[in-house]
């Protein structure tokens, strides 16, 4: 019995130092874990006002507008509810479409109310000149279309953008309400590293 005793009482004196070593030498966080921005090469924080022109042509031979889903009722809808529409606009620097290309909207605009024609837009900016070129910034949020100045969040971006946060400002330029073609101001303020 005293063997027996003995026995248990180091097996379980083993397992408990057992234990202890696995809890030291154990990774606590393997999901997850804090970085220094330094070592992800990240410097200071800048914060970058960029300005352009989007072209959004939904008529003639080769639209950069299309739509590709609606609902049953969307016809019958006074503010097309349900329509949704996928996008490779070009940004340009000057309303005219002729002017210097600086990248393409690509995305989709859905119509999301029943009382106003205001779009989800789910974009992203993809910038194709200068020290940008490549990188991208992605936009989700609300565009009541026929008021002044809509204002969207910037939710993330690539390249020179990776982390970045802000906001983008669009106007109507000119529409054509016998189209829907439309050239659209943007001012985008975005913080980026």
């Amino acid at each position: 019995m005293a063997r027996t005793l003995t026995d248990v009482l180091i097996f379980l004196f083993l397992s408990f130092i057992l234990l202890l070593i696995t809890l030291a030498t154990a990774r606590p966080d393997t999901f997850s874990r804090n970085l220094s921005p330094k070592k992800l090469g990240l410097k200071r924080e800048k914060l970058s006002h960029l300005h352009f022109y989007f072209h959004d042509t939904v008529s003639g031979k080769n639209p950069t507008a299309v739509p590709v889903a609606q609902a049953a009722t969307t016809n019958k809808s006074s503010t097309s509810f349900g329509l949704v529409v996928m996008i490779d606009d070009p940004l340009t620097v000057k309303p005219e479409v002729s002017s210097k290309q600086v990248g393409r909207a690509q995305g989709i605009y859905a119509s999301a109310s029943q009382s106003e024609v205001s779009f989800l837009m789910v974009l992203n900016l993809f910038f194709t000149e200068g020290k940008y070129n490549g990188s991208t910034l992605s936009i989700l949020g609300r565009n009541s279309i026929f008021s002044g100045i809509r204002e969207m969040p910037i939710v993330g971006g690539s390249g020179l953008f990776r982390f970045a946060r802000g906001y983008a400002q669009a106007k109507t330029y000119t529409v054509n309400l016998k189209t829907n073609d439309a050239i659209v101001e943007y001012n985008v303020h975005v913080f980026h590293y």
